[in-house]
């Protein structure tokens, strides 16, 4: 997916507006910055433990706003139904939209419905798009510095896990819950604490060591982290020992990723930890001059070890 943004999406639509590749366009418009964003939603099945497809379309979309440091305001929601979906199960999904963004102070504000035939869809496919205002300066990759910390608020993996112990056919099961969130009332907590934030990205499909390999990329420096400082429930540790999966790369929907200056660090975390969506919050590592446009690992063994892109996908139709 990395290459194909790159080598077909970027070549033929490139732009100043869309070259920087974050997960919302920063437009200006008179003196007034937005963040706009849009994102299509997949998941199968369209139920799993802690949420489902309406859920998490709107929080993937008020969360990839959010993290660049803009207020949410409106969403769109387009749909594409295949023939002879269950109206119950549709109501279902409209409702937890419905739910998910009051809870966010949001608006739906514009939509689409399509309908194909069956066979040609797999349920339900849900694309939203969001628009969100900046009141102060976006946060963007060019801020970070040798020397800031990275942030996580709190454990890896539980969305993918959670979808996968909800698919019928592999006869998982699992006591974990997606962590699926909208993330936007905690992030402007965190903001209103310190000066001192400098990105912030939702490590989505491909995890964390994806994301954190996407900051670093032709970048002019590294990030080293430490493997007993990432906060995984166990288990997740142990779903991913038992299937193979290594919970850096897999999905997370109510995590944020934060690189934060080093001199505010321990109080962005203090800050993070009073919220119920931050109080697994840790430390996991640093922005290095070393290992330039690498991400490396300290292992529990002492070691280091690199991370690498994602080759592939862990687990398909994850969100």
């Amino acid at each position: 997916m990395h290459n194909l943004i790159k080598d077909l999406f970027l070549k033929s639509f490139n732009n100043p507006l869309l070259s920087t590749l974050d997960d919302s366009a920063i437009i200006d418009i008179d003196g007034q910055k937005i963040a706009f964003t849009t994102d299509t939603y997949v998941v199968k099945p369209l139920f799993f433990p802690g949420g489902d497809i309406g859920k998490l379309a709107v929080c993937g979309t008020v969360n990839d706003i959010a993290v660049m440091g803009a207020r949410p305001l409106w969403i769109s929601c387009a749909l594409v139904i295949e023939e002879g979906l269950d109206y119950e199960i549709l109501e279902k999904v409209i409702a937890s939209m419905k739910r998910t963004a009051t809870a966010a102070g949001i608006q739906i504000v514009t939509g689409d419905t399509k309908v194909v035939e069956s066979g040609n869809c797999d349920g339900l496919f849900i694309n939203t798009s969001g628009v969100g205002v900046i009141e102060a300066e976006p946060l963007r990759c060019e801020n970070i510095a040798v020397g800031d910390k990275i942030i996580i608020n709190g454990g890896l993996g539980e969305h993918g896990i959670a979808v996968l112990s909800a698919r019928s056919d592999l006869g998982l099961k699992s006591a974990i819950k997606s962590d699926c969130a909208t993330l936007n009332f905690f992030i402007e907590e965190i903001l209103d604490c310190s000066e001192g934030i400098k990105f912030m990205r939702d490590p989505t499909r491909g995890g964390l060591a994806t994301t954190l390999n996407e900051i670093v990329e032709e970048k002019p420096f590294g990030i080293m982290l430490e493997q007993q400082k990432i906060p995984i429930k166990n288990t997740v540790k142990g779903t991913c020992e038992l299937l193979g999966f290594d919970p850096l790369y897999l999905s997370n929907e109510g995590k944020v990723v934060t690189v934060a200056a080093s001199e505010d660090a321990a109080r962005i975390l203090e800050s993070m930890r009073k919220h119920i969506l931050g109080k697994d919050s840790e430390i996991i590592g640093e922005v290095t001059s070393r290992h330039t446009g690498k991400v490396y690992i300290k292992t529990l063994s002492g070691g280091t070890r690199i991370i690498d892109m994602l080759e592939g996908e862990q687990l398909p139709r994850i969100c």
